[in-house]
């Protein structure tokens, strides 16, 4: 069963379009990463996805059900993690825990305990007492201890140092993920999670600018690096992005002729944040 169906999705706040015309789609077994910059739409059709914001138009299936109207459903299959504000303050961890196990029959207490005992957090200190980051370890280890389909994440790393946000996606991909689960994640940051992603989804102004499985990029796109005397014939062939490097300029294509490419400059694949930016310039 497909997970999540968006077709077409239009939300205005106001004078902002915040979603026009977006689409996606979420099959049990992908990893997605909706990539966007800041105001792009990502929040909003994450919480449109969960039910938690009225559409102006388009439809939206999430486990086959309307996500407005079937939401308590929905939320027993899926786990989503946002603003770690909402966790209260004055509570100790252990008793934070003893609480989410008592509401929640989805949630597996000693997976969390064991997430936290690989940090500084200890059970007996109440949430007011930690650090941002620690406040965002504490709120990742509960989510991530919830047997859900579909695991929601909206910039889940902001908060945290280079160390922690690794050893977090490294934990997706090792205790997390299996084929029968789902994860789908929103963030600008694109280079921290290229790696572990198998659909990429870039929005712009509310719109989808690319949505592509990450192992068809290479087929896809190319990257040439060329001298001076080449840039009048690559420029020629349309491409999405021209800049200036160390090494001479450089050219991102789709669809382009392999063999033209390669008698102009060095040719490879774009990594996906050069890949972003090639799109979003195309635009623009």
């Amino acid at each position: 069963m497909t997970l999540v169906q968006a077709q077409g999705l239009s939300k205005r706040f106001g004078d902002v379009q915040a979603l026009d015309g977006f689409d996606l789609t979420v099959e049990p077994g992908q990893i997605v990463g909706l990539i966007g910059p800041n105001g792009s739409g990502k929040t909003t059709a994450l919480k449109a996805i969960l039910g938690l914001s009225r559409l102006d138009g388009g439809t939206i299936q999430a486990f086959g059900l309307d996500p407005f109207k079937h939401r308590p459903d929905l939320m027993r299959r899926t786990a989503y993690i946002a603003d770690t504000g909402i966790l209260p303050r004055w509570m100790r961890i252990r008793d934070l825990l003893a609480f989410v196990a008592s509401v929640n029959p989805a949630f597996d207490r000693n997976r969390a305990e064991a997430a936290l005992a690989n940090t500084e957090i200890r059970p007996g200190k109440k949430v007011g007492t930690l650090s941002k980051g620690m406040t965002v370890q504490l709120h990742l280890a509960i989510v991530l201890a919830v047997n859900a389909e579909l695991l929601v994440l909206d910039e889940p790393t902001l908060g945290l140092d280079i160390l922690y946000r690794q050893r977090f996606y490294d934990a997706l991909l090792n205790d997390y993920f299996a084929e029968q689960r789902a994860i789908l994640v929103t963030t600008h940051e694109v280079r921290e999670i290229e790696h572990i992603l198998t659909q990429v989804v870039f929005i712009d102004r509310g719109r989808t600018r690319l949505h592509l499985g990450t192992d068809e990029l290479a087929a896809s796109f190319a990257k040439v690096v060329a001298n001076a005397e080449r840039s009048d014939a690559l420029r020629a062939m349309n491409p999405l992005s021209e800049r200036r490097s160390l090494r001479g300029r450089e050219f991102i294509f789709r669809d382009a002729n392999a063999q033209a490419l390669a008698e102009c400059g060095e040719v490879s694949t774009p990594s996906l944040p050069e890949l972003f930016t090639a799109v979003m310039e195309e635009r623009r």
